[in-house]
């Protein structure tokens, strides 16, 4: 491993770390994200009956928009700690990578929102009375491949937005239409490993080519806006 490698991942993880220890303190996002999601739960299983058949058509698109409001509260906060006492400034000024504190970024809201969802998915299946009858491996792949879309964006727009008046307005303005091809992909999946109609497998293959693209754009980008004024 070159030296540059090793500077990247060491830079990485020491954000990675100290962002999840500031986040065990004070819980901010956990608390925020799992208050709204637990909102949805309860508003949606008063407006229909969970024990129909037809739940099982719907709740798909029910999950992933819990997950991806829920995500944007998180979203909005990930750069806001930097602000403070000028955090970033040194970081722009220093010579670490700038794809590292991206990175870091990244990692630490897939975490967030994993740990979201691992929580929330028993409720999910409790107020609903969900019934898994196609293959529920493949709600694994969906799950880890549709949040990391979710967040790769996200941390990016948050950043491109976080200078701007309203960036608690701006950041879903920006990040919702370009994961729409993400989100119908999520949800399509999901609703087709609950009936068992039809296989996810082309559902898992089109997240992981969105991934694989807008990860690397947004790598690509990410020092541009780091250092933009």
């Amino acid at each position: 491993m070159n030296e540059a490698s090793s500077s990247l991942l060491s830079v990485t993880f020491a954000t990675l770390k100290k962002d999840i220890r500031l986040e065990w303190r004070s819980k901010d996002a956990l608390n925020s994200m799992l208050f709204f999601s637990l909102l949805v739960v309860v508003i949606f299983s008063f407006s229909f009956d969970p024990l129909a058949e037809e739940s099982r058509l719907i709740v798909g698109g029910l999950v992933w928009v819990a997950f991806l409001f829920a995500a944007v509260v998180a979203l909005n906060q990930t750069w806001a700690r930097e602000l403070r006492n000028q955090v970033l400034d040194a970081y722009r000024v220093s010579p670490a990578p700038a794809n590292a504190l991206f990175l870091a970024k990244v990692l630490g809201n897939f975490i967030f929102v994993i740990v979201l969802e691992a929580l929330m998915t028993p409720l999910f299946v409790i107020f609903y009375n969900l019934h898994v009858l196609g293959p529920a491996w493949q709600l694994i792949p969906l799950a880890l491949l549709g949040t990391w879309a979710l967040v790769v964006n996200g941390t990016f727009f948050a950043a491109m937005s976080l200078r701007t008046r309203n960036r608690e307005l701006m950041l879903p303005l920006l990040l919702f239409p370009i994961s729409i091809p993400a989100v119908l992909g999520m949800v399509a999946g999901t609703t087709a490993v609950l009936t068992g109609d039809n296989p996810a497998h082309f559902y898992i293959v089109l997240l992981l080519t969105y991934d694989v693209v807008f990860t690397t754009a947004c790598l690509g980008l990410f020092e541009t806006i780091l250092h933009a004024e």
